[in-house]
């Protein structure tokens, strides 16, 4: 009885190979291969602009924003999350493009009056969320805000 199984053990892998190489390319096409959705770009980069400092380093209060570059989008996005002592005391996201109504982050909120954070920046690609609910990370930069 084994031995009229091991004929088949060749002609079943040799089946589910073939099926799983013919959906390979679905697959990657969903997880943003060739096909699919944009994948991240590699040439995108974000950096800090410092807008009103007197030291030339953010402080908690003051006004920053970021130069961006990506190919990934004409309307990029930076959202911007900073921590005092493991706590999410600031998070906000703005348009920088030309057309958008607010480029500038003020280091403040109501949870973070004052006092030194950590922060990191996302440049991201928004052209899905309406569609897809998705937003995607396309570089980020860390950043020190001094007390």
């Amino acid at each position: 009885m084994l031995t009229e199984r091991l004929p088949l053990r060749p002609a079943f892998l040799a089946a589910v190979t073939a099926l799983c190489l013919a959906h390979a390319p679905a697959a990657l096409a969903a997880k943003g291969g060739a096909g699919g959705k944009p994948g991240p770009d590699p040439s995108a980069t974000i950096s800090l602009v410092v807008l009103n400092s007197t030291d030339g380093l953010p402080h908690s209060g003051q006004t920053v924003t970021f130069n961006v570059s990506t190919a990934a989008t004409d309307q990029p996005w930076v959202t911007v999350g900073c921590y005092q002592n493991g706590g999410l005391v600031y998070k906000t996201s703005n348009g920088i493009f030309s057309t958008s109504l607010n480029q500038i982050f003020t280091l403040a909120s109501n949870s973070w009056s004052a006092g030194a954070a950590d922060c990191t920046a996302w440049l991201q690609n928004w052209d899905n969320y309406r569609k897809h609910g998705a937003i995607q990370n396309l570089a980020s930069m860390s950043f020190h805000v001094y007390a």
